[in-house]
């Protein structure tokens, strides 16, 4: 199973999710507010003000969802601006489900 957190700006929020709703065997979605900034800011610069907002999405999948979900983000995020986001990939080692206490696959 993998964790795929993607940063992207906020206007896109809706693009992304209504593109994720089209995937098969994604078992969690959460967006998160947030603030930030990459690789342009400077510690000179007023960093109040340099700070952009955006949105974290945390999507838990299956692998073979994996390239599916990542394609999915990157097209309705894709502004071809500066600073249209990141996605991040990360393997889940084990997942548990709090109500039952199944665990791995048949948590989610």
């Amino acid at each position: 199973m993998k964790q795929i957190q993607a940063y992207i700006k906020k206007h896109k929020l809706n693009d992304v999710v209504r593109a994720l709703r089209k995937v098969q065997r994604i078992t969690g979605l959460s967006v998160i507010d947030r603030e930030g900034y990459g690789m342009g800011w400077t510690q000179d610069s007023n960093s109040e003000q340099e700070m952009s907002a955006g949105s974290k999405l945390e999507v838990f999948c299956f692998d073979e969802a994996v390239e599916e979900v990542i394609s999915a983000i990157e097209h309705a995020a894709h502004t071809g601006l500066k600073g249209d986001g990141k996605i991040y990939i990360s393997s889940v080692e084990q997942a548990v489900r709090i109500s039952t206490g199944e665990r791995d696959e048949n948590s989610v």
